[in-house]
């Protein structure tokens, strides 16, 4: 079956799709996404052919993680978000569990944001169990820790921006730019619920927070209210 699976897919793709997709990614030596390859297949197709085969369970998916190709790690990974909305207790557990164990192969930006709030954040809303997040946003891995941060985006949707705050805080001076703006993404998602708390936690950190988080964060502001917080900005 996995192989009828993998079949569909590769039937979206194309060398000249592939080429585009690539371009949203860092693909040399080196970068983050320097292993990657790539089929040649949009968010829409892949999550059509999850829906097709999401009946290979959540083993038959998690193999799909081994994967150097983007979008078969992504095909496991949304198997496992269209049965986690609905799953029972013992299965979303099972999920966020194979989730977790495989964290380090969610690896791309869009993998992460794509899965991590519907997933992690899901169970953990469920648990209350956010000593996970903390670890992840400690880790040396990348991935893990832009998992951290943008699993909170659960919270935030419920109307909580307290652990986000929180994990933005621990985050702020990470060397990877691709942490500084999901830090920043999720700064500006508490704004739409607490405006005011995301104004305090800019006001006590606008003046030493990388400029690419802060452009995040104020993105919805208004031109006097970004011209305030970028004059306190360092350059």
């Amino acid at each position: 079956m996995r192989g009828e699976a993998l079949w569909d897919l590769r039937g979206f793709g194309s060398a000249e799709k592939a080429k585009k997709i690539a371009r949203f990614f860092k693909t040399k030596t080196g970068d983050y996404s320097g292993d990657d390859e790539f089929l040649g297949v949009n968010v829409p197709e892949v999550r059509a052919v999850a829906k097709k085969w999401v009946s290979l369970g959540n083993k038959g998916a998690e193999a799909f993680l081994l994967s150097p190709l983007h979008e078969v790690r992504m095909l496991g990974l949304l198997i496992w978000v269209e049965r986690f909305a609905k799953a029972d207790t013992a299965e979303r557990g099972e999920i966020f569990s194979l989730y977790r164990k495989n964290a380090r192969n969610v690896s791309n930006w869009d993998l992460v944001d794509l899965t991590a709030a519907t997933i992690v954040g899901g169970w953990l809303w469920e648990t209350k169990d956010t000593a996970v997040l903390d670890e992840f946003a400690a880790s040396e891995n990348l991935w893990e820790r832009r998992i951290a941060v943008v699993s909170t985006h659960a919270w935030i949707r419920k109307g909580e921006v307290g652990l986000t705050l929180r994990l933005a805080e621990k985050l702020l001076d990470d060397r990877e730019d691709l942490i500084r703006k999901a830090v920043g993404w999720m700064l500006r998602e508490a704004g739409k619920k607490d405006l005011e708390a995301e104004k305090q936690f800019l006001d006590k950190h606008a003046a030493t927070m990388p400029r690419v988080t802060l452009r995040y964060a104020i993105e919805k502001f208004s031109f006097e209210e970004r011209k305030r917080y970028l004059g306190m900005a360092k350059k």
